[in-house]
């Protein structure tokens, strides 16, 4: 794990042009351009088991673009796919829900211990 934390900062310089930040309550899951945090909805707790974390972005946004953005930068983080618009990686999920629809998208980051 010690190995992986310190690729972190070179893996994180590459995605500046790709992201928009990091999705609230993280600093390790990218915000993709064209989302904005939704005030008030992050929550950040943590446990002995891990962290949970649950925070909402929105924009003018379609579905298969979040959904391609997260396929092609995730795994550049160490997360695998784990099923439908679900990502692991070193004891946690991610998981990412969404509401509304094309051009009017709210999408939910869940992130906890497996």
């Amino acid at each position: 794990m010690l190995a992986r934390l310190a690729l972190l900062p070179l893996l994180l310089a590459s995605l500046p042009a790709l992201a928009d930040g990091f999705v609230a309550g993280t600093e390790d899951v990218p915000l993709m351009p064209g989302l904005q945090p939704v005030a008030g909805s992050a929550l950040s707790f943590d446990k002995p088991q891990g962290r949970i974390v649950e925070a909402q972005a929105s924009g003018k946004v379609a579905r298969a673009t979040v959904e391609r953005f997260y396929a092609a930068t995730l795994p550049q983080l160490g997360w695998k796919p784990a099923g439908a618009d679900a990502w692991r990686r070193e004891g946690e999920t991610l998981r990412l829900d969404f509401h509304g629809s094309d051009g009017e998208l709210t999408i939910g980051f869940t992130l906890s211990p497996r």
